[in-house]
């Protein structure tokens, strides 16, 4: 049951709880007042019973008591109204701080039961205690490495595997030792040799090169930070689950095939570390839509949902592709040349989010937030389809608009063969 409650402040609430009411359960135990339930006090004998009877000597005849019950004041009203008009406050006062008559002592099967009940609330308060100690030392550091090592670091960024004395790595390469579960070991590369290019031999007799205009890309060295879960404009996520219930639909009655292909629902927590690790902050509607379908996979020879051409790609993917992109191209020649980021082939601050297969990606501008498409030969455009696209909610209505009334978007036009959805450019 703890392992189901993931909130420290919950769990350490629910202990105090706990320990409250042993508290109390003690308290109302040793303070049971007698002749309650289980007391030993006497019955008082009720006006006319038989033994008063039998005391007064009336027989069967009932008498009235000396003196009316009403209207008589005992002792204890006396002395009240003795120091004045009665009040609430300082009755409850006299009732707490007034001197009890000693009680009998609790016998042995009552001590009994308080004790075994105390010693089971203090285990319950340890093992909570225990278990968030546990946790903070062993499940949360490692789950943060985990998260925080599972890509490969972009140039210039240290990680936990460094290549040994003659590596050398190609830029854009990933390290064989990322294969697998993607966790990579302390220390130093269990490769010996990676990949050796041209570029990396420096020729003596060659003139030095000519100072170049370009600067390192600052977008793809970001400053680590702490993962943090943004929340969500709850219309937004209403906004964006009605367009994808609707290609939804329509892929279930024409092209149930692709249907298959659409990924399970992204984690939170795997969102934020993607963006504290690419120094980007993902569009609402981006990270709404991933919270739906984490991107498409293959099944079978079933090429993946996408728009226009493109397939989705799930978080892991997006910053994979970031990362690649950035080890290629990781240079800014717009900050020393006066060139616009958006007209280069690639900068720091795109978010890739969709791929053709063939070296070509739908990027989303995470500063101006509208869809653009960088291609292999080393351009950027911004009007995919012919068109401008000002938001990734955009993109993911007018695909649902084309879908339904058979329309399209851009020069793409959606097409189903064989139970597939498929896109066709279609020119004026």
């Amino acid at each position: 049951m703890l392992r189901l409650i993931t909130s420290r402040r919950v769990r350490l609430a629910l202990a105090a709880g706990l320990l409250a009411a042993v508290v109390v359960l003690v308290v109302r135990l040793w303070r049971r007042p007698e002749g309650g339930p289980g007391g030993d006090s006497p019955k008082k004998a009720s006006i006319g019973s038989p033994a008063e009877k039998t005391a007064s000597g009336a027989g069967h005849a009932r008498r009235r008591p000396p003196a009316p019950l009403l209207g008589v004041p005992t002792e204890e009203d006396l002395r009240r109204y003795a120091t004045g008009p009665p009040s609430a406050f300082r009755s409850a006062f006299e009732r707490t701080f007034a001197p009890r008559q000693p009680r009998e002592p609790l016998d042995g099967a009552v001590k009994g039961r308080l004790v075994r009940w105390g010693a089971v609330g203090i285990g319950l308060c340890l093992l909570a205690f225990g278990t968030q100690v546990l946790e903070k030392a062993v499940f949360s550091e490692g789950t943060r490495a985990a998260e925080g090592t599972a890509l490969w670091s972009p140039p210039g960024v240290k990680d936990g595997c460094e290549p040994r004395a003659g590596q050398v790595l190609e830029p854009g390469m990933r390290h064989p030792a990322e294969e697998g579960p993607m966790i990579r070991p302390t220390g130093p590369c269990p490769v010996d040799v990676v990949a050796v290019t041209d570029s990396d031999v420096a020729d003596p007799t060659s003139p030095p090169d000519e100072p170049s205009a370009a600067v390192p890309d600052a977008d793809c060295r970001p400053q680590a930070r702490v993962p943090r879960v943004r929340v969500i404009d709850p219309r937004m996520t209403r906004a964006v689950n009605r367009q994808w219930r609707r290609i939804e639909r329509w892929l279930a009655a024409n092209a149930p095939e692709s249907l298959r292909t659409l990924g399970r629902p992204a984690r939170a927590r795997t969102i934020a570390v993607a963006e504290a690790q690419m120094g980007l902050r993902f569009p609402d509607d981006l990270r709404a839509s991933l919270l739906r379908h984490d991107g498409a996979r293959v099944v079978g020879d079933i090429w993946p949902f996408g728009f226009i051409g493109n397939r989705n790609q799930g978080v892991r993917e997006i910053r994979d592709t970031w990362r690649r992109f950035c080890g290629m191209d990781g240079e800014d020649i717009g900050a020393e040349a006066g060139v616009d980021a958006r007209a280069e082939r690639w900068d720091g601050r795109m978010i890739p989010f969709g791929a053709n297969g063939g070296g070509d990606h739908l990027v989303i501008d995470s500063v101006a937030r509208d869809v653009g498409r960088t291609d292999h030969e080393g351009r950027m455009s911004f009007t995919p389809g012919g068109i401008r696209i000002r938001s990734y909610y955009g993109l993911l209505k007018a695909t649902a608009d084309a879908l339904e009334t058979g329309g399209s978007v851009g020069y793409w036009k959606p097409k189903v063969t064989g139970g597939e959805l498929a896109w066709d450019v279609v020119r004026s």
